[in-house]
């Protein structure tokens, strides 16, 4: 396993921005009816973490700083 596992700022936008897609996916499943437009952004939002993870990654991000 590498030094910088889970502790470069790749790695924590990623979770912070994926985090936010589920907690926006949930709350719109949390409306009566279920807002479709609301959870469907979240899950937007989750899967665009995946690529500012690879494009943040590919900028030298989740690389170790020591």
């Amino acid at each position: 396993m590498s030094d910088n596992h889970g502790n470069t700022p790749a790695a924590w936008t990623f979770v912070t921005v994926a985090m936010l897609g589920f907690v926006v996916g949930a709350a719109g499943m949390l409306f009566e009816p279920i807002n479709w437009t609301i959870f469907w952004i979240g899950v937007g939002l989750a899967v665009a973490s995946l690529v500012i993870f690879a494009v943040m990654a590919k900028l030298g991000y989740h690389e170790s700083g020591h």
